[in-house]
């Protein structure tokens, strides 16, 4: 196990850890954190392990940080959806 993997694997634990304790925010400020942290993460995986790795590492953030996606999607969604 690399490095870059290591440190994803710390950034899933810090994430469960956080979710775990109560927020007056819904916890989007530790979503805002957390989604800085590993956007450059995600990048560093990918590049030291392959895009397979990448992939799953990003479906595994996602998971995670289901609503900021959700949200994200259904921003796009409304961009090319006229009523």
């Amino acid at each position: 196990m690399n490095l870059s993997l290591l440190c994803a694997g710390i950034w899933f634990l810090v994430a469960n850890v956080l979710a775990m304790i109560p927020s007056n925010d819904n916890h989007w400020r530790r979503a805002y954190i957390l989604m800085a942290i590993g956007i450059p993460l995600l990048g560093w995986v990918t590049y030291e392990n392959g895009w397979l790795v990448g992939f799953l590492a990003l479906l595994g953030g996602g998971w995670i940080l289901r609503w900021p996606v959700y949200y994200a999607w259904r921003y796009i969604e409304g961009l090319f959806t006229k009523e």
